[in-house]
């Protein structure tokens, strides 16, 4: 692993506005950076990115089964009471699933370890997807890597094939209304570009926001023209869902959720600790604990990371490293439970400048399989949701 400089393309600005990639720069800095790329070998890729996330991903599956018929762990998880029924007659009714991300802290030389999985609403994903291979079809082209140069990513293939399967096996019922919350760029254009995917795979689709979700008096949820929406992709974490008003009303609505219910217990950081007790030194895995109320409100000890259940974008994490480095992040998640994770620092590689870039591998799932690769940098070990997506590329020596 190998973190290589190189020229932007100078119209790379001009090639992702006119393709709906809108959130390229953030607050003025750019998000996706192309002046570097990570090189990997081919091994790297197969042994110890793509194996252990589908090795993580199926041993997280097995995880949901036990957790939803257990009032013991859906309390350690902190799910509302009203939402287990939910939930486990979701799972039972093996609800189909689209995507998931988990971050792993990877330095090309010992096991990747899972920090976390975003299972729920994860995104960086078109960027990963899309124009990440855009880039590296452009980059051979003009000579920069040679023809045998390759990108661990297959997710757009997949995301159109389950869709396609789902359709197929009438496991949605279309039209698939997709929606974001209304003004959030980066959530339309993710949201935008699995419309897109669905339609490859032919299936009706329509798009909404958030807020233009509204209940008929029967409990239907519709869209803006009383249209009832039966099959719901819903870039929209499912924790706000349960606390806001329309919370009580989703088992009663029969709406079909993507991701369905049963993914608001791997979109919970709960399942670190519980995956670390079933699997203890599980080499891709990170020691993790639960934190009770006088445990949250202790000094973290140097060499450990608290996160809140369900915090997002790296928000309200307190990080102590193991020469006592202290480092938190703000947020809005401050007074919720917590987990309590060893530290284990992400790799640091310097610019010709001197400062730090810290690399967080993104490794993603569509339906259930390993389906490739994204890579988030920024100059603190936090990443966080403005920290930059840079490209990677398989180059053999």
């Amino acid at each position: 692993m190998k973190r290589i400089l190189t020229t932007p393309r100078p119209d790379w600005r001009e090639q992702a506005q006119s393709l709906g990639f809108h959130f390229h720069t953030i607050d003025g800095e750019a998000y996706w950076d192309e002046s570097a790329y990570y090189a990997f070998g081919l091994r790297q890729i197969e042994d110890d990115i793509e194996q252990p996330t589908q090795e993580l991903h199926d041993m997280s599956m097995a995880l949901v089964d036990e957790v939803v018929g257990s009032e013991e762990l859906l309390t350690r998880l902190a799910i509302p009471t009203d939402y287990w029924d939910w939930i486990a007659a979701s799972w039972r009714r093996r609800e189909p699933h689209l995507y998931g991300r988990m971050d792993l802290a990877y330095d090309g030389r010992g096991p990747a370890k899972l920090y976390e999985l975003n299972y729920d609403t994860p995104t960086s994903l078109y960027e990963a997807a899309y124009f990440q291979w855009l880039w590296l079809e452009q980059a051979i082209a003009r000579g920069t890597f040679g023809e045998g140069s390759d990108q661990y990513n297959r997710i757009q293939e997949l995301l159109i094939e389950t869709f396609a399967t789902l359709s197929r096996e009438k496991r949605i019922a279309t039209p698939v209304h997709f929606a974001a919350v209304e003004d959030s760029v980066e959530d339309r254009g993710t949201v935008r570009y699995l419309r897109d995917c669905a339609e490859q795979a032919g299936v009706d689709t329509l798009e909404l926001s958030i807020e233009g979700i509204g209940l008929s008096k029967e409990g239907w949820f519709t869209d803006g023209d009383d249209r009832v929406i039966k099959t719901l992709f819903k870039l929209y974490p499912l924790e706000w869902m349960f606390v806001e008003e329309y919370g009580p009303k989703l088992a009663a609505s029969q709406v079909q959720l993507i991701e369905p219910a049963w993914k608001a217990i791997l979109s919970n950081k709960g399942v670190l600790p519980l995956l670390w007790e079933r699997h203890r030194d599980h080499p891709n895995l990170l020691e993790a604990q639960f934190e009770d109320a006088a445990a949250q409100t202790a000094e973290l000890p140097a060499g450990w990371v608290r996160k809140p259940l369900f915090s997002r974008e790296g928000a309200n994490i307190e990080l102590v490293s193991a020469s006592g480095e202290r480092l938190r992040s703000d947020g809005p998640y401050q007074d919720g439970p917590t987990i309590r994770q060893a530290h284990h620092p992400l790799p640091r590689f310097d610019g010709d400048d001197g400062a730090a870039n810290y690399p967080l591998i993104g490794s993603w799932v569509v339906a259930d399989q390993a389906a490739g690769m994204g890579i988030r940098e920024d100059a603190s070990p936090i990443t966080q949701d403005t920290s930059r997506f840079v490209p990677h590329a398989i180059i053999e020596d």
